[in-house]
């Protein structure tokens, strides 16, 4: 039996976003004490790694978008797994720190171009009135990255070393995610039927309303986005900073994944039977409750174990979020250029998150770094629930 187009998109892009977060966000978790030793840099530089990919890969996103509006996706993704394959030889081959910068600054260039937001737009162009639910099914396939890379990435250190390591995985870019992005992807956006409830959601708005939705989207993402990729990093440090045990810590912390990949399926199946603005809201609100309860009695295994479910529904939902809420607000259209220019400051913040997380902790501690993170949250929920309101007929 052959898979509908956007079957076939969503099974080919869930692979490439696999191994481009693998590759790359992930990779250091592993190799990073290797790379360390190797270079004789400090782990802090190590990661930084990381933190200059999601800066290049802000500042190149709005144009991105902009060009797969017009032009699709495929020849841009492609491009962008030989990119990927480029930086990953080249960094497989770094001797200091600049050289070792430079790599992760080309790794932004190529995240952009073929990690989240062109693969959101892809299948949005390609689902059409079916993206919500595609956006979903893409999103539960990219939460298995930690689980298929993590392993993999130690075998593979274990067995051959990181520099061979990063070769193999140049490779993968180049003769795996390349040649899926060439054959999934249509040559030019398909054209669909519009849909009712968000063309008249995005029509219906005068420029002041759309120019405060983007506003008040983008203030909620971006504040949303500082909780949690400064805190997933740090999540294991901060269980312990609350007086958990190693062991207890890494058992909570590895919940995170299971609730994220829980509330996503639930949202693929049972999605069309709500609103995607009330699902927006309770998704932002778990994030303070979650932060409140850990700050209130964290030591608690329960209380604990409460706040890592509640931050895993709530980072879950907030992924599919990413994608569907600019879809309803603003419509098909301009899909690609709001998706772009909302990555910026998503991008931004992501990149400054971690060390800023890092150094509340290492100075305040976890407390502190809770209370930073708890008003994080508020603001992302206050900033929903007035966009809610703003936008109470979209579906």
């Amino acid at each position: 039996m052959s898979l509908s187009p956007t079957a076939r998109v969503t099974l080919g892009l869930g692979f490439t976003q696999i191994v481009g977060w693998g590759t790359t966000y992930l990779m250091p978790s592993v190799l990073g004490r290797h790379i360390q030793d190797d270079l004789n840099v400090s782990s802090e530089l190590v990661f930084a790694g990381i933190t200059v990919m999601f800066g290049v890969g802000a500042l190149c996103s709005p144009r991105i978008g902009r060009i797969v509006d017009r032009t699709g996706a495929r020849w841009l993704m492609t491009a962008g797994s030989l990119v990927y394959a480029l930086a990953l030889a080249a960094l497989a081959m770094s001797q200091g720190p600049i050289s070792y910068l430079a790599c992760w600054a080309v790794l932004g260039v190529a995240s952009s171009l073929a990690l989240s937001t062109p693969s959101s737009i892809a299948i949005v162009q390609v689902a059409g009135p079916r993206a919500r639910r595609a956006i979903a099914m893409l999103t539960i396939i990219g939460g298995l990255a930690s689980t298929v890379f993590w392993p993999l990435t130690g075998v593979l250190d274990s067995a051959i070393g990181w520099r061979q390591t990063l070769f193999a995985y140049a490779a993968l870019h180049l003769l795996a995610c390349a040649p899926i992005h060439l054959l999934v992807l249509p040559r030019r956006p398909p054209v669909h039927p519009p849909s009712p409830g968000a063309t008249a959601a995005a029509s219906g708005m005068a420029p002041a309303e759309l120019s405060r939705a983007y506003l008040l989207l983008s203030i909620s993402l971006s504040f949303g986005a500082f909780v949690f990729t400064g805190a997933q990093v740090h999540m294991i440090e901060i269980l312990r900073g609350l007086g958990h045990a190693p062991a207890a810590a890494l058992l909570l912390a590895s919940l995170i994944g299971p609730a994220q990949i829980s509330i996503r399926l639930f949202e693929m199946l049972f999605g069309h039977r709500y609103s995607i603005m009330r699902s927006a809201v309770l998704g932002s609100a778990m994030l303070p409750v979650g932060i409140g309860l850990a700050l209130i009695a964290g030591d608690g295994f329960a209380v604990a174990l409460v706040f890592i479910v509640a931050y895993g529904i709530s980072n879950g939902l907030k992924a599919v979020q990413r994608a569907t809420l600019p879809l309803a607000l603003f419509g098909r259209a301009q899909f690609g250029a709001y998706m772009g220019r909302l990555s910026l400051p998503q991008g931004i913040v992501s990149a400054v998150a971690p060390p800023a997380m890092a150094a509340v902790m290492s100075q305040l501690g976890t407390p502190v770094a809770l209370w930073v993170t708890f008003a994080a949250a508020m603001i992302s929920l206050g900033a929903m629930i007035l966009l809610a309101r703003l936008g109470r007929m979209i579906r």
